[in-house]
């Protein structure tokens, strides 16, 4: 899958689906020191995604300074055609100063051994189909 430079900052796009519903998400910041993958909550609330009294809660923090966000499974996570079923996300409020709707973080560049080609702005997956 092709991916864009954009401010000096890799960038791609992902697939989300919670209780069936699709939602693709741009703008989707590719971070080899997050070590896992965080939403912007505005955006998942088109597809009924809030916090529960169930989901559990984590303290991120990063260079910009530490966040509250809650944890959802999602039915499935999908970059080009790579798809996570069953993928745990953090939703946050993710206000750092310019745009990222999300961030994909090592958890999935981990678990569906992505392999980063530089060169060629290209991102590919040594395994298809994982199901966790």
């Amino acid at each position: 899958m092709q991916l864009q430079l954009q401010d000096n900052l890799l960038f791609t796009q992902i697939k989300i689906a919670y209780r069936e519903t699709v939602l693709e998400i741009n703008h989707v910041l590719i971070d080899t020191g997050s070590a896992s993958t965080i939403i912007a909550a505005e955006l998942v609330e088109s597809i009924d995604i809030y916090p529960e009294p169930t989901d559990k809660l984590h303290i991120i923090r990063g260079v910009g300074g530490s966040e509250v966000v809650f944890v959802k499974q999602l039915d499935y996570f999908q970059l080009g055609e790579q798809r996570i079923e069953h993928f745990k996300v953090e939703i946050g409020a993710m206000d750092y100063g310019f745009t990222i709707n999300a961030i994909l973080g090592l958890d999935f560049l981990l678990s569906t051994h992505a392999v980063l080609d530089l060169g060629e702005m290209q991102i590919r997956f040594e395994q298809q189909g994982l199901n966790r």
